[in-house]
C-alpha cells in the first residue's frame, strides 16, 4: 500500500483571492483573455493576507479604494486540465466611490446589473459568491 504524500510534497496550486464589489445593484466584472467574465483579484503573495491581497488587487485592476468585510466562500476552479487555483472571494464595500479604470490584465470592465450575472459566461463559483454577497448586505 502507498503512503498518502506528506504536507511537503503534496500537489500544491495558486491561491486567488476575489472581491465582490456592488454599487447601485450592479456588480463590477472583468472580461480576462479566456473571454470570460471574473471577479476583480489575484494571486495572494508570500507575507500577505488575503484581506490585504484583494484590496491591493482590486486597487492595482480597477483603481478602487475598498475595503474587504465578508469571507464569502472558497473553491477550486479548474482553469483547463491540469491548470487549477484555490479561490478565495470577499465581500468588498468601497471606502470612497471612484471611477473604475481597466487595467493592461483584462480586455474590459462592466459595472453589470445583478439581475443579469447568472445569464454570463462566468464560473458558477463567482456567481454563488455575489448572491452570498447580495444576501448579507
Amino acid at each position: 500500500m502507498i503512503a498518502p504524500p506528506r504536507d511537503n510534497q503534496a500537489f500544491r496550486f495558486p491561491v486567488s483571492v476575489k472581491g465582490v464589489v456592488v454599487r447601485d445593484d450592479a456588480v463590477i466584472l472583468l472580461r480576462n483573455a479566456r473571454n470570460e467574465w471574473e471577479l476583480p483579484g489575484g494571486k495572494l503573495e508570500l507575507g500577505e493576507s488575503p484581506e490585504e491581497c484583494v484590496g491591493r488587487e482590486i486597487d492595482e485592476e480597477l483603481q478602487l479604494d475598498v475595503e474587504p468585510t465578508t469571507l464569502l466562500d472558497a473553491w477550486v476552479y479548474t482553469i483547463t486540465e491540469g491548470v487549477h487555483v484555490l479561490v478565495i472571494t470577499y465581500g468588498c464595500r468601497e471606502r470612497s466611490t471612484r471611477d473604475a479604470v481597466v487595467s493592461a490584465e483584462h480586455t474590459r470592465l462592466r459595472w453589470v446589473p445583478l439581475a443579469d450575472v447568472s445569464a454570463l459566461a462566468m464560473p458558477e463559483g463567482y456567481k454563488s459568491s455575489i448572491r452570498r454577497w447580495v444576501e448579507r448586505s
